[in-house]
């Protein structure tokens, strides 16, 4: 029997600081890192709006800290 496991991830919270064609995003970490950041698909869907100054939780790989997929609009 083959047990798949869901692959971990780190969450982090940011502040968006620009926007960029094809609904990609530059956001600031906490610790000052810049990493670039998509929509889920579920904010996509709702047509969760975007804009700079906005906080924002993302979800990162452990493989790749450059990378992140937002997935909650922070208030």
């Amino acid at each position: 029997m083959l047990l798949m496991q869901m692959e971990d991830h780190i969450e982090v919270e940011g502040k968006i600081t620009t926007i960029l064609p094809g609904t990609m995003f530059r956001v600031t970490l906490d610790n000052n890192h810049e990493v670039l950041a998509v929509i889920s698909g579920k904010m996509r869907k709702r047509w969760i709006r975007l804009s700079p100054g906005d906080r924002v939780k993302m979800e990162m790989s452990p493989y790749d800290l450059n990378k992140a997929r937002i997935v909650w609009r922070l208030r």
